[in-house]
């Protein structure tokens, strides 16, 4: 029997749990929404989360491998005290946690200082897909800008705790610069990856016009096989560099004859 392969959030985690419907940054590529819409939700107000009772009423308990927390929303000055309740309920029974955010200081902040007696249990992993604020103004339109994500990373390692980033979505061609300016902070891995599903994701959050489409073909040519492999060969032998399964299925195959690289 082949080995099943693992996509998303089962990459890095065996569970997930979420607090909110809807997310403040409403990154206009976001999955989350466009799952909802997919299955017939409403993402009208989706920068105006709504609390999940039923799960902040649950009993966690101990899980088998790590939760990842959250995966649909964000960590936001907005729910930070639920935020904090809720990764004390998980940290309790003794379960490891994958904290992943595009960071708010201020919530990085409060979570190092009330976990800090669980620094063996949570690995965080801040979202940061490119070094330019307009880039990441147009993408993640309500996020923390790029020096605010670089100072909560270098907050959580200065406070001894585990550290990563997620470069995925890479949201430009200059991916290198994110890698250099945070690469000193990183104790645990740096992860690339590619825009998944960009118009299909676009096109159901609403977010669809000239200027969109025009800037999400630009990025889906800059993610090309070639340019992929480009990368790749780049980074291929760096410790700290992890390949989600985008650029997996990609080098998985022979180098693209075009490619000129010589490995």
């Amino acid at each position: 029997m082949s080995e099943k392969k693992v996509f998303g959030t089962k990459e890095w985690a065996s569970s997930s749990i979420n607090i909110l419907n809807g997310c403040q940054h409403d990154c206009i590529y976001c999955y989350a929404k466009a799952s909802c819409h997919r299955h017939g939700g409403k993402i009208e107000n989706w920068d105006t989360p709504t609390i999940r009772e039923n799960t902040i009423k649950k009993n966690i308990g101990k899980r088998k491998g790590t939760i990842m927390f959250p995966t649909t929303h964000d960590i936001h000055p907005d729910n930070l005290d639920l935020t904090l309740t809720m990764l004390e309920d998980m940290l309790l029974p003794g379960n490891a946690i994958l904290i992943v955010s595009k960071p708010h200081l201020k919530c990085i902040s409060a979570i190092c200082n009330q976990c800090k007696d669980y620094k063996d249990k949570i690995l965080f992993r801040f979202t940061i897909g490119s070094a330019d604020d307009e880039t990441l103004k147009f993408w993640e339109p309500n996020a923390p800008s790029f020096d605010e994500r670089l100072s909560s990373l270098k907050h959580a390692f200065e406070q001894g705790f585990k550290t990563s980033v997620s470069c995925e979505p890479m949201l430009d061609n200059r991916i290198n610069a994110v890698i250099e300016k945070v690469q000193g902070y990183v104790n645990d891995a740096i992860w690339i990856g590619r825009a998944n599903f960009l118009a299909s994701r676009l096109k159901a959050n609403g977010a669809w016009n000239k200027e969109i489409q025009k800037r999400a073909e630009q990025l889906e040519a800059w993610q090309s096989d070639i340019n992929i492999w480009t990368l790749y060969y780049e980074y291929k032998d760096s410790p700290l560099i992890k390949w989600k399964e985008s650029i997996k299925k990609i080098v998985g195959l022979d180098i693209p004859t075009e490619a000129g690289l010589d490995i």
